[in-house]
């Protein structure tokens, strides 16, 4: 699958690199964060020691940065999507050509899976429709 990056995209990118040594497989800008994917095995790179790394990078941005770690497996990347919730099981559904990620998570983590106004579940919504054509991200 083809992710198409806006130049903004694309300057974040950079930029995130050149700080980093990591280049991520994409980049989602929001009104007040950037999420970076980032390549599955480079997350504490990306981070750095004591997250000082990433702190660079939201000071060169003045952006709050957001990390999600990549994955080849669907259910292991819409688990990555929403962590640092802790995601029991992911179940894939697929019917009349559209395909749901069904996620269950404890109670005590559903706000942390969901977000401030659903930053988080759209977030991965998102990366999970552009990365493995699934269609909705539900919480169970």
């Amino acid at each position: 699958m083809t992710v198409t990056l806006s130049d903004e995209a694309r300057q974040y990118i950079q930029a995130f690199d050149e700080l980093t040594g990591v280049t991520p497989v994409d980049c989602l800008i929001r009104d007040e964060r950037i999420v970076f994917l980032v390549p599955a095995g480079k997350m504490g790179t990306a981070i750095g020691p004591h997250g000082e790394t990433v702190q660079q990078v939201e000071e060169r941005l003045s952006e709050s940065v957001d990390l999600v770690e990549n994955a080849d497996d669907r259910a292991a990347f819409v688990a990555n999507c929403l962590a640092p919730a802790a995601v029991r099981n992911v179940t894939l559904s697929e019917q009349g050509g559209s395909t749901v990620a069904y996620v269950e998570v404890p109670q005590a983590d559903r706000g942390v899976a969901i977000g401030a106004e659903g930053e988080s579940i759209e977030t991965a919504r998102e990366l999970a429709a552009r990365h493995f054509d699934i269609d909705d991200v539900q919480l169970t």
